[in-house]
C-alpha cells in the first residue's frame, strides 16, 4: 500500500473537539435561539376572536392601550437612577479612598453592605423600617398621627431603595479605579495653585469617565430591568408586567403573552443600543498618560473647616442609612414573633426560635374560644417551606455555576487555540448579553411548554420536576457572558513557553491543558463560580418567571412571607423568620466574598507568609519546639 493510502490514525483530541462543537451547536441554536426568534416571531401571529391572523393587533394594542406606560415608568426609573445613583456612588468612593475622612475603614464597610445582601432580601429589608408597619414609620405616626402610612410605596420608595442597592457596582469597580491614579498628577496639579476640588474637578474625576461611562450604562440597564423592588413596592414597570401577563390566559385579557412577548423585545432592543454605544466609547481608547514611576494616591484633607465639617455629617449621614436595615434586621432575627410583628424591641426578650425549632401559636376565633395551630411557629431551619428553598436554591445555583464555568474555560482554550472559529465562539458565548434576563426566561416558559420539541426528547421542561432543569438551564446561559469576560483574562496570563515545553516533551493537547493551563487558572475559575453561586442563591427575577410548586427558589419563598404572615393561623412568625433569612443570606455571601476578595486575592508571598503565621501559632500551641510536651514534663 502507498503511503498516500494509508489511512490517518485516530486522534482523541480531533474527536472530543467535533464531539464538543456538535453539543455547543445544540446548546446554541436549541437553548439560545430558538427560544428568542420564537418570542419574536410571537408578536406577529396574533389572531382575532373570529380566528383571523393579524400581525400587527400587539402594535396597535400598545400604541392605543395602557401597555405604553409601563415602558415609561421604566424609563423614568432608569433615567432617574443614573443622577441619584451616581451622586451617592461617587460620593461615598470620594469620602473613603480620596478625602481624609475620619473613620473612613468604618464608612467603607458600612457602604459595602449592599454587597452581602441585594434582591428580594435588600428590598424586604428596607420595607422592615420605612413600610407603613415598619418600625421608623410606626414610631413616626405615634409622633405624627396623620402620617401617611403608605408613602414607602410607589416610584419614590424604589427610587430611593434602587439608589443604595446599586452603589455596590461603584464600591468595586469606581473604587479600584480611582486606587490606579497616579499621585504624581495630582501633586503636580497642587503644586501650580490649584485648589483641591479644582483638582479633583480636572484631574482625578477625567481619569474616572470610562469606568464612570461604564457604571452609567450599568445602572440604566439594572433600572430598566429593575424586578424586585418594583414588585414589592408596588411600582408598574416592565419586568413586573411581563411575569404577570405570563401567568394570564386569553380568557382574562386580549393575547397576553403576545404582548408580554412584545415588552420583552422592547427591552431587548434598549439593551442592545447600550451595550452597541458602551462598545463603540470603549473602542475610542481614553487613556491617560502618566510619570513612568507611579506614586500611590494620598488623601486630600479638606482645609475648609465648613466644607470638612460638612463631608464628615454628609457621610455619616449615608453610613447610618445603609446600617440601620442591617442592624435591625439582625437584632430583630433574635426577637419574639409578637415583637417583630408589632415592631416593637423587647431587650428582656431574646430567642433563636426565628432560627431553630418549633412552637405552637393559640389564638381567640370568632366563638370566642381559643384555637391552636401545632408548629405555627418555627424558624428558618425548622420550617419545611424554607428549607425547601435554600435547598432548591443552593442545588440549583451550584450546577449552573459550575456548569459556566466548565462550558467557559473549554471554550476560551479553544479560543485561544483557534483565532478564526474561535471569535465566532466567543460572540456565540456574549449573545445572552445582548438580551434582558427577563426575555431570556419568558421564552423559556413559553417555548419548552410543549411536547413537540424533538430535541428534548418531547419532554415539557415546565412541567412538573422538570422545571428545575429549565432554571438550571437559564441559569447557565445568564451567566456565561460574565464568567467568559473573567475567565479569558485569566487565560492571559498563562506563559505560551509553558505550553511549547509541555509539546516538546510529547504531552498531548488534553494533557498540557488539565496539567500545565487549568492550574495556573483555577483560582480565578473559583473566583468566578464563588460570584456566581452568590448571584444566583438570591436570585429572584428568574425564579419569579418560572415560579412552579415544584421549583421555588429560596428568593421566591421568602417574598411569600411578605403575604401570608399570620393568616389562618399560619407563619405566625414569618417577618422574624425572613430577618433570619436576610441574615443567613449575608452571612453565606459574606464568606463568600471573603474567599474571593480576601483570601483569593492575596498573592503568593501574602500567602505563604499566612501559612507561616498559622504553623506559629499551632507550634505554640504544641510547644515551643513544635511537638507536644512528653507526659510528666514539668
Amino acid at each position: 500500500m502507498s503511503a498516500f493510502a494509508r489511512p490517518r490514525p485516530f486522534r482523541v483530541e480531533k474527536a472530543l473537539q467535533l464531539i464538543g462543537a456538535l453539543c455547543f451547536a445544540y446548546l446554541f441554536f436549541g437553548f439560545m435561539l430558538l427560544p428568542c426568534l420564537n418570542t419574536l416571531t410571537s408578536i406577529f401571529t396574533t389572531r382575532n376572536a373570529a380566528g383571523e391572523l393579524e400581525p400587527f393587533a400587539v402594535i396597535r394594542f400598545f400604541l392605543a392601550g395602557s401597555m405604553g406606560k409601563f415602558v415609561w415608568n421604566s424609563l423614568k426609573l432608569a433615567l432617574c437612577l443614573i443622577v441619584t445613583v451616581n451622586v451617592v456612588g461617587i460620593s461615598i468612593v470620594l469620602l473613603t479612598e480620596y478625602f481624609d475622612i475620619k473613620g473612613a475603614r468604618i464608612l467603607r464597610m458600612g457602604y459595602m453592605t449592599t454587597l452581602v445582601y441585594s434582591g428580594v432580601a435588600l428590598v424586604t429589608g428596607y420595607m422592615f423600617l420605612y413600610a407603613g408597619d415598619g418600625i421608623l414609620t410606626t414610631a413616626v405616626r405615634e409622633v405624627v398621627p396623620n402620617f401617611d402610612p403608605t408613602w414607602f410605596s410607589g416610584f419614590n420608595a424604589v427610587l430611593f431603595t434602587m439608589t443604595f442597592a446599586c452603589t455596590s457596582n461603584h464600591m468595586l469597580f469606581l473604587r479600584n479605579a480611582i486606587r490606579g491614579i497616579d499621585y504624581n498628577t495630582v501633586e503636580a496639579a497642587r503644586n501650580m495653585g490649584a485648589k483641591p476640588f479644582k483638582v479633583l474637578l480636572r484631574v482625578v474625576l477625567p481619569t474616572l469617565l470610562p469606568t464612570l461611562f461604564s457604571l452609567t450604562v450599568m445602572t440604566f440597564i439594572t433600572g430598566l430591568c429593575a424586578m424586585s423592588a418594583p414588585t414589592l413596592l408596588g411600582y408598574d414597570s416592565i419586568n413586573p408586567e411581563i411575569v404577570r401577563l405570563a401567568g394570564s390566559s386569553v380568557a382574562d385579557e386580549a393575547f397576553p403573552q403576545a404582548r408580554a412577548a412584545l415588552l420583552s423585545i422592547i427591552l431587548a432592543c434598549f439593551t442592545i443600543v447600550l451595550l452597541t454605544v458602551l462598545s463603540s466609547y470603549e473602542r475610542k481608547g481614553h487613556y491617560l498618560s502618566v510619570s513612568k514611576t507611579k506614586a500611590k494616591l494620598q488623601k486630600q484633607k479638606i482645609t475648609n473647616p465648613v466644607w470638612n465639617v460638612l463631608a464628615h455629617i454628609y457621610a455619616y449621614a449615608l453610613f447610618v442609612i445603609y446600617m440601620t436595615p442591617v442592624v435591625m434586621i439582625v437584632v430583630f432575627s433574635f426577637q419574639t414573633y409578637s415583637a417583630v410583628r408589632m415592631r416593637r424591641l423587647d431587650l428582656s426578650k431574646w430567642t433563636l426560635l426565628n432560627y431553630f425549632g418549633k412552637a405552637d401559636y393559640a389564638y381567640l376565633t370568632s366563638r370566642g374560644t381559643y384555637k391552636v395551630r401545632e408548629g405555627s411557629v418555627s424558624g428558618v431551619f425548622s420550617n419545611e417551606a424554607t428549607l425547601g428553598g435554600i435547598q432548591t436554591s443552593f442545588v440549583l445555583s451550584v450546577i449552573a455555576a459550575a456548569a459556566a464555568c466548565v462550558i467557559v474555560v473549554i471554550a476560551c482554550n479553544y479560543i485561544f487555540r483557534h483565532k478564526g472559529t474561535g471569535t465566532v465562539l466567543e460572540y456565540a458565548l456574549l449573545f445572552p448579553w445582548l438580551l434582558p434576563t427577563i426575555l431570556i426566561c419568558y421564552s423559556y416558559r413559553v417555548f419548552f411548554n410543549s411536547t413537540g420539541l424533538w430535541y428534548v426528547f418531547g419532554k415539557n421542561l415546565y412541567y412538573g420536576d422538570m422545571v428545575k432543569l429549565l432554571l438550571i438551564i437559564a441559569y447557565t446561559v445568564t451567566k456565561l457572558p460574565f464568567s467568559l469576560r473573567m475567565i479569558k483574562a485569566s487565560f492571559y496570563a498563562i506563559d505560551e513557553e509553558l505550553e511549547d515545553a509541555a509539546r516538546s516533551l510529547g504531552a498531548s493537547g488534553i494533557r498540557t491543558f488539565l496539567k500545565v493551563k487549568l492550574p495556573i487558572i483555577l483560582p480565578s475559575v473559583l473566583a468566578v463560580f464563588a460570584l456566581n453561586f452568590n448571584a444566583l442563591f438570591t436570585e429572584y427575577d428568574m425564579g419569579a418567571t418560572f415560579a412552579s410548586t415544584y421549583g421555588t427558589t429560596y428568593a421566591m419563598v421568602i417574598q411569600s412571607m411578605t403575604r401570608e404572615e399570620g393568616l389562618y393561623g399560619y407563619n405566625v412568625n414569618a417577618s422574624g423568620r425572613r430577618c433570619a433569612s436576610t441574615v443567613f443570606i449575608m452571612l453565606v455571601s459574606g464568606v463568600i466574598l471573603y474567599l474571593v476578595y480576601g483570601v483569593g486575592a492575596r498573592d503568593l508571598s501574602e500567602r505563604l507568609e499566612a501559612r507561616k503565621k498559622w504553623r506559629r501559632r499551632l507550634a505554640r500551641f504544641a510547644g515551643k519546639d513544635g511537638s507536644k510536651k512528653p507526659t510528666g514534663a514539668p
